[in-house]
C-alpha cells in the first residue's frame, strides 16, 4: 500500500471517527492565514441583517440568561440570516482593522451556530448535532468558507481568536447555544465598542451562577474556567479568580477576596430557548 493511499485512508477514518480532528491539525496555517489586519482601515462589517434577527428572537430570560426563540423563525428571516453570513463570507477580514476584524469572527461564530442548530431544529442540546461517529456538536463541521479557507466553528474560535488574539473575554463574547454559555448578545458587535461590550459580557457572565457560585467559601465555577484555564493568567486557580474579581459586584468581589477554594465546575448544555430554567446539576 503507497504511503500517499495510507495517508488518504488515514484522513478518511479520522474524520468519520473523531469528527474531523485530523483534517483540522492539516490546517494549522489557518491561524497564520487570518493573524494580519489593516491598522489604518476605516472599513465597517454590515451586521444590519443579524442585528434584525438579534433583536426579534433574542430575550432575556427570567433567570438573566439570553435566550433564543428557534421555534418562531420565520421562513424570510432564515433567508435573512443566510443572506448575511453568505456577506461575511465574501469579506477579506484582513483588509479590516483589529478590533472590527475581531467582531467579525465573534459575529460569523455566533450566526454560524443559530444557523446549524435552527438546521436541526428541534434539538434538546446542541452536543446532539455531531460531527463524526462518536464527537458530540456541531464544532468540527466545515459550515463556512472565508477566503477559500473551509473553516469550522473549532477553526474560528481555536485557531483565529483564541489563537491570534490572547484575550480571555473572547470567552464571555462566543456562544454555544446552551445554558450554560455566556449570553447570545442582543446585539452585534462592533469594532467601534468592542472593548465596553466584552466588559459587558463579562460582568453579566461572571455575576451569574452560572458562572460563580459561591457557598461557604467553596467555589462552584463555569467548566470554562477548567477547559481554557490557561487562558486566565497562568491558569492556576489563584490566577483564575483573580481575573473574577476585575469583573464581580461589590459583593462577590468580597467573597473571591476571602481565600475560597475551587471545589468544582458545572455546565448546563441544554439548548437555550425559551422557557427552561438555568440548573446548576446538569
Amino acid at each position: 500500500m503507497s504511503k500517499i493511499f495510507r495517508l488518504f485512508l488515514t484522513f478518511i477514518f479520522s474524520s468519520l471517527v473523531f469528527g474531523g480532528t485530523y483534517a483540522w491539525a492539516l490546517e494549522q496555517s489557518t491561524k497564520d492565514m487570518f493573524s494580519v489586519a489593516s491598522k489604518e482601515s476605516t472599513l465597517e462589517v454590515d451586521n444590519s441583517d443579524w442585528a434584525f434577527i438579534l433583536k426579534r428572537y433574542v430575550t432575556v430570560g427570567p433567570t438573566g440568561v439570553n435566550r433564543f426563540d428557534y421555534a418562531t423563525v420565520a421562513t424570510e428571516d432564515r433567508d435573512r440570516l443566510n443572506r448575511y453570513l453568505s456577506a461575511l463570507e465574501k469579506y477579506d477580514p484582513r483588509t479590516l482593522n483589529l478590533n472590527e476584524q475581531r467582531a467579525y469572527w465573534i459575529n460569523l461564530y455566533n450566526a454560524l451556530t443559530v444557523k446549524v442548530v435552527l438546521d436541526r431544529y428541534p434539538v434538546g442540546s446542541i452536543r446532539e448535532i455531531k460531527s463524526g461517529l462518536f464527537t458530540p456538536g456541531p464544532w468540527d463541521l466545515p459550515i463556512a468558507k472565508v477566503m477559500g479557507r473551509s473553516l469550522t466553528l473549532n477553526n474560528i474560535e481555536h485557531d483565529i481568536l483564541r489563537g491570534n488574539w490572547r484575550e480571555p473575554r473572547i470567552h464571555y463574547a462566543v456562544n454555544c447555544a446552551s445554558l450554560g454559555c455566556p449570553n447570545l448578545a442582543g446585539q452585534p458587535y462592533s469594532g467601534k465598542h468592542l472593548d465596553a461590550q466584552l466588559d459587558s459580557a463579562a460582568r453579566s457572565f461572571i455575576n451569574h451562577s452560572r458562572g460563580v457560585f459561591i457557598e461557604n467559601r467553596q467555589v462552584t465555577l463555569s467548566k470554562i474556567y477548567n477547559w481554557y484555564a490557561e487562558d486566565f493568567g497562568d491558569g492556576s486557580p489563584k490566577a483564575i479568580l483573580k481575573h473574577l474579581g476585575l469583573y464581580a459586584s461589590p459583593g462577590l468581589k468580597t467573597e473571591l477576596e476571602g481565600d475560597p477554594t475551587i471545589e468544582s465546575y458545572q455546565y448546563d448544555w441544554r439548548i437555550n430557548k425559551p422557557g427552561s430554567g438555568f440548573s446548576l446539576s446538569h
